[in-house]
């Protein structure tokens, strides 16, 4: 089964997408930002616009999902902002119909303005806000986008941990998961940790 977790910048997916990695046995996560960055150090510099709008990056997404999916015997974990329509069937879209939308499901984490702002703060490393301005200036526009229902199935995250969510991602999946056994200390540990794996120098 294929989970794309969808939903603005700072709404939570690479961590959600990890956590479910962790208590979901045979879990992979495979991050379309990974194409998108290779193909931006192919071009000039002045040339790197949004990947999404390459018709080659949502070409190449397509077929290493879709080569996941038949090759990958656990769950493929898919953490992505997609808000154009027609992108989300280019890709999605393609993939229910050569695997079943049974093998196929997307998700999208919705949170109030205020949350995702908090969020986006906590993860700017003492710059605040300044360091997340891309995040900032494309919310809006991601959370009215997102919000339309071909963008379900929707799950409200403000209050909710990370664990939480990934917990209803699973069960609206039908899919078994560990129990979080995680303390406090060690959940904020993993965060930090996932999210500075994720920092970009370049």
């Amino acid at each position: 089964m294929l989970l794309w977790i969808n939903g603005p910048f700072g709404g939570g997916k690479t961590q959600t997408a990890y956590e479910l990695r962790r208590r979901l046995p045979g879990g992979v996560v495979c991050d379309p930002e990974h194409v998108g960055f290779g193909l931006h150090r192919a071009l000039p510099a002045e040339l790197r616009g949004d990947f999404q709008d390459l018709r080659a990056w949502r070409q190449g997404v397509y077929e290493v999902l879709d080569l996941a999916l038949r090759r990958h015997e656990g769950p493929v974990l898919v953490p992505m902002t997609l808000v154009d329509a027609g992108y989300f069937a280019e890709i999605v879209g393609r993939l229910r119909e050569a695997h079943g939308a049974e093998r196929v499901r997307h998700f999208t984490l919705l949170a109030e303005r205020e949350t995702v702002l908090k969020r986006l703060t906590e993860r700017g490393l003492g710059r605040g806000l300044k360091r997340e301005s891309f995040a900032v200036r494309k919310l809006d526009g991601c959370l009215a986008a997102l919000s339309r229902a071909e963008f379900a199935d929707h799950i409200r995250t403000d209050g909710l941990t990370v664990p939480e969510v990934a917990d209803r991602i699973a069960a609206l999946a039908g899919l078994r998961i560990e129990p979080n056994t995680d303390g406090r200390l060690r959940h904020r540990l993993r965060r930090a940790r996932i999210g500075l794996s994720h920092i970009r120098f370049d």
